[in-house]
């Protein structure tokens, strides 16, 4: 079935894999409806509830720290377990007492969810977690809280990257993670076609990616591994923006190696276009940005097995990569303007190798615009285009624009749920659905932004490290500057 598996490491990732759930639940059709194309199996497993009744849950680990998962219970009402059921029974048999810890209030959109009344709207100031805007249950062993950090602390803050490695080791030694949360979900795939993974690199989560991605490479070397790299781009002081630029180069050099492709994105990015209005302070709303190009760009790899242009992960990334070790991919996302009934004038003509991208804006980390000039070659490239067009049947055609770049074309809009902010404008919220493409490209621009990093970070990191880790960039920028040779260095134009 060319199953996905998903990892989710931290608060920033679960944002945006919520969203990102979300909109693969509403892609479910029942009795009178039109089949979705959307083949459910690859994301979603089969199971039974405590009560025998069959469930279709999300293929996922959701990691997060205590306190992360705000009104989240890890056994929701399909694996609910009666209080009166002894869980120490056979495990302990002498006095024993219970100490519960006060649950979160739960939102009003969750109560109205689970009550299946009309929900009442979602705002930046009632959504405090992720999983306030949820509207999928999970399987209890999705959740894994880690405990020995938490939450927003200032007094054990979860930041170095270090951190993140030494706890990763820590709990792998005493619990074997592959073990007691990765493998079961591979050993019920039919044909594992990969893994996503989202995770914040720019801080603990970073190393705690590394050294699990480490891990899965070991066992499951041959399958594709997506890594989206989300980073904090809200402005913060010098000292943390040198720790978190140190956090971005390491993960890079340890991740980038390992994963099939690395995509690099910042949340929130730093120019956005007119018609799309976000608030930079609300994780809601950002996520949602992020998880639109995430969930576009993934589309073809989970389309049901009839279509003739579905396309596995190994497929979209062999395109990109072309036999080169070139992994680092530039996303950019496209938004119709409901107002204008466009994309600003974007022609898909003027979108190949050495032109500019009207219509899109850059989610790389570091502004990549002053690239798009035609200076940036751009060695391959990958677009997915979903419009909106309720007359055309849904389907998923493919273009093959030049031999280093193709598009897929989807007549599946985004959908506009009401746990979806309204960030496109409320003419795209009336109609629920929005016609939007994004791209990844592999392309020469990213040899200056590694570049620019190497400058910066040469003073966050002790002596014992810099010569490895500027070693390491220096040769992952080089790998971006082969075949092509411009009057300018592209690390001076950041």
């Amino acid at each position: 079935m060319h199953e996905i598996i998903t990892l989710q490491l931290g608060q920033r990732s679960n944002y945006v894999a919520t969203h990102f759930w979300n909109a693969q639940e509403s892609y479910f059709t029942y009795a009178g409806e039109e089949e979705s194309i959307v083949d459910h199996d690859v994301h979603f497993r089969a199971g039974l509830g405590v009560d025998g009744v069959e469930t279709f849950t999300p293929r996922t680990l959701i990691y997060d720290l205590k306190g992360g998962f705000g009104s989240l219970r890890k056994f929701n009402a399909l694996y609910e377990i009666d209080e009166g059921h002894d869980l120490l029974s056979g495990l302990w048999d002498g006095p024993s007492s219970v100490q519960h810890q006060s649950p979160l209030e739960r939102p009003p959109y969750q109560i109205d969810l689970e009550q299946g009344l009309p929900r009442r709207p979602l705002t930046t100031g009632t959504v405090r977690y992720w999983s306030d805007f949820n509207r999928v249950f999970y399987h209890p062993k999705s959740i894994v809280q880690i405990n020995e950090y938490e939450l927003n602390s200032r007094i054990m803050p979860f930041e170095d990257w270090s951190a993140g490695e030494e706890l990763f080791n820590s709990l792998n030694k005493e619990h074997d993670l592959l073990d007691r949360d990765f493998r079961s979900f591979a050993e019920e795939c039919d044909l594992l076609q990969g893994v996503q993974m989202l995770t914040g690199v720019d801080d603990a989560w970073g190393g705690f990616a590394a050294r699990y991605l480490d891990h899965i490479r070991d066992e499951f070397g041959k399958s594709s591994v997506w890594v989206w790299a989300l980073e904090d781009g809200h402005s913060t002081s010098t000292r943390n923006q040198m720790r978190k630029g140190a956090s971005s180069a390491r993960s890079i050099l340890n991740i980038s190696s390992q994963a099939s492709l690395y995509v690099p994105m910042v949340d929130p990015p730093a120019t956005l276009p007119r018609h799309v209005q976000v608030d930079a302070s609300s994780e809601w709303h950002t996520s949602a940005l992020l998880s639109t190009a995430m969930e576009t760009m993934t589309l073809p790899s989970h389309l049901k097995s009839w279509n003739s242009s579905r396309a596995t992960m190994n497929t979209m990334e062999d395109m990109l990569r072309r036999n080169e070790s070139r992994n680092i991919a530039v996303a950019r996302l496209g938004v119709e303007d409901a107002m204008e009934n466009g994309f600003h004038h974007d022609d898909t003509t003027t979108s190949g190798p050495h032109k500019a991208r009207p219509g899109y804006f850059s989610l790389y980390p570091t502004d990549t615009s002053a690239r798009d000039d035609g200076s940036s070659q751009v060695f391959s490239e990958l677009e997915v285009r979903r419009q909106d067009a309720a007359d055309i049947q849904s389907s998923v055609t493919i273009e093959a624009r030049t031999s280093q770049a193709q598009s897929y074309v989807a007549s599946l809009p985004v959908p506009l749920l009401d746990s979806f902010p309204t960030i496109y404008g409320s003419r795209s919220r009336e109609s629920n659905r929005l016609a939007a493409r994004a791209s990844l490209s592999i392309e020469s621009s990213v040899a200056g932004q590694i570049s620019h990093m190497q400058r910066r970070i040469g003073r966050a990191v002790g002596l014992d490290e810099r010569e490895m880790l500027l070693d390491g960039l220096g040769d992952i920028a080089e790998a971006y500057r082969e075949g092509w040779s411009g009057d300018t260095d592209s690390g001076d134009d950041l």
